[in-house]
């Protein structure tokens, strides 16, 4: 067994006190010790106790991108005994609402940066706290008021915007020094962070994942997530968002369980600036996806790295291809072991065990871990049959927050979840992931729904009918394509795209439209999109 659960809080603490020296995140430059991330995070943890009205077990929506400020605002208001919800900092007004209404969130950390769009749409939630942190607010003095009157007055990066009810970052943590945090007793069952997803269907939910939840997918991890060398500048490698839950486990976890230094990487997109990032350093882990491997491998800079130190890279999200798969290890050495996971297995449930790594699996299940595939009546199936895999095991979600139908589709009585996807057990126990019961589209390891891609567009005054499908993309591994019944033979395929672009996350907004005449449709009416791809 994996012994005693602890909560999140637990594991930090004892990570700081043990590395308190060593150097945990860098961001833009500026590095944070464990110590340090340490002293801010109880600042931050004792300013939300005594300076605002939340109280233990109120949401808190976080919406950074991979700045240094992020695990200071996490960490600290987890020790407040609060509930995190992370947000994605690229999400509509529309989409952000929703979140923050359905969750309950009472407070909001923001970045000046993108902040116009969350003031748009919080005047119908419940959120009365906002805490607003500028690129820069950690860097020393000069430095701090140098690049962030840059960001803002030279390159125009802060939009206007304006709460009801604001605090600076930097104030927050200057009012929490005043006094000290009160120590949480938490119940490992409780609700550490409120992740949103789509699940297996459907319009967003929040997955319910417990402190007991994370650590113990941080505890079963463990054999994969390697120690680093003993070399100075060593780093784990982070460009995925924060924000989601692959990188949070990884990053906020596992590497910090294990005292290791991350390099956040804010805009992974831009790859001049993430191969200069990486010129400092010596990578001893690449947490990523296909597409950001596929870039990277395409770009001359990075392939003159240094890559001799590289032990682990893991790929999870989306599907690994052959080709970048092997174009990784040709350029790197290091080859890459893929898993699987998903966000309500918080999120990884199996993985390549390094040294016996299986190119197309997803590897073995982790410890504690327990799988089957089942057929449309639920039976077991044999190995090297393919049907929808189960997944049982100490990190699998309590349930969808406030939506306990939804939960009871995925979760029987037996805490077998259901996870959608179709796969295959090998005879020596490896996992081949199949295809994808749902409709559900994977765009660069992001979830993408059709019914609200679909939802989105049926608003147009010039469209009668629509339907969004996944089809192949050589970058984002999938794209979206969406086919369109037009009132008005004028509407043009931009002009769709811009309407997408004002109510959808850009990597929801489709790639490719097409105009049909009428759609395929079933005898009670329902589109059909197998018909379609």
């Amino acid at each position: 067994m994996l012994g005693q659960p602890r909560s999140v809080v637990d594991v930090f603490t004892a990570a700081c006190a043990r590395y308190t020296d060593k150097p945990a995140y860098t961001g833009l430059n500026k590095t944070l010790s464990y110590g340090e991330l340490d002293r801010l995070s109880a600042n931050f943890a004792a300013y939300l106790q005594h300076y605002t009205p939340l109280q233990a077990g109120d949401r808190i929506a976080i919406q950074l991108p991979n700045i240094i400020q992020y695990p200071v605002a996490l960490f600290g208001a987890l020790r407040a005994g609060l509930t995190v919800v992370n947000t994605n900092p690229l999400y509509t007004a529309r989409e952000i609402e929703h979140q923050f209404r359905d969750s309950g969130a009472k407070a909001l950390v923001v970045l000046a940066n993108i902040a116009d769009t969350a003031a748009a749409a919080i005047k119908n939630t419940d959120v009365s706290t906002v805490i607003v942190t500028q690129l820069a607010d950690l860097h020393s003095t000069p430095q701090r008021l140098l690049i962030n009157a840059s960001v803002k007055y030279f390159k125009r990066m802060v939009p206007n915007f304006t709460f009801a009810n604001q605090v600076a970052f930097t104030e927050a943590l200057q009012k929490g020094r005043l006094f000290r945090h009160d120590e949480i007793a938490m119940d490992p069952e409780e609700t550490a962070v409120l992740q949103y997803t789509g699940g297996t269907t459907g319009v967003a939910k929040g997955v319910m994942l417990s402190h007991h939840n994370l650590v113990a997918n941080m505890e079963q991890a463990k054999e994969l997530m390697l120690k680093p060398l003993d070399i100075k500048g060593a780093v784990y490698v982070a460009p995925l968002p924060l924000y989601h839950i692959y990188a949070f486990t990884v990053n906020c976890m596992c590497t910090l369980n294990n005292g290791e230094h991350n390099l956040l990487i804010p805009n992974p997109r831009d790859i001049p600036s993430f191969v200069k990032a990486l010129q400092r350093y010596t990578m001893v882990g690449f947490v990523g996806i296909n597409t950001l491997f596929s870039a990277l491998c395409r770009d001359e800079g990075f392939r003159r790295l240094d890559f001799r130190y590289l032990r682990l890279t893991t790929s999870g999200g989306m599907a690994l291809t052959e080709s970048v798969s092997k174009q990784w290890m040709q350029i790197t050495g290091c080859q890459i072991s893929e898993g699987f996971g998903l966000t309500e297995a918080s999120p990884m449930v199996s993985a390549n065990p390094l040294g016996a790594i299986q190119p197309g699996t997803v590897g073995l299940p982790l410890a504690n871990t327990q799988i089957k595939v089942v057929d449309a009546a639920g039976v077991a199936l044999p190995a090297g049959e393919p049907g929808e895999l189960l997944v049982k095991g100490p990190q699998v979600m309590t349930g969808y927050w406030n939506r306990p139908k939804e939960t009871r589709e995925v979760l029987d009585d037996q805490n077998w979840l259901r996870t959608g996807d179709i796969a295959l057990i090998q005879p020596d126990g490896y996992i081949r992931i199949v295809d994808r019961k749902k409709d559900m589209i994977i765009v660069s390891g992001f979830n993408v729904y059709p019914n609200e891609i679909e939802d989105v567009v049926s608003n147009h005054t010039d469209i009668i009918d629509a339907a969004a499908i996944g089809v192949p993309d050589d970058v984002a591994g999938e794209a979206v394509k969406l086919f369109v019944v037009r009132g008005n033979s004028e509407l043009t395929a931009e002009q769709v795209k811009h309407y997408c672009r004002q109510f959808l996350t850009a990597y929801k907004v489709p790639k490719f439209i097409e105009f049909r005449e009428e759609l395929p449709k079933s005898n009670i009416g329902k589109t059909l999109r197998r018909e379609l791809q």
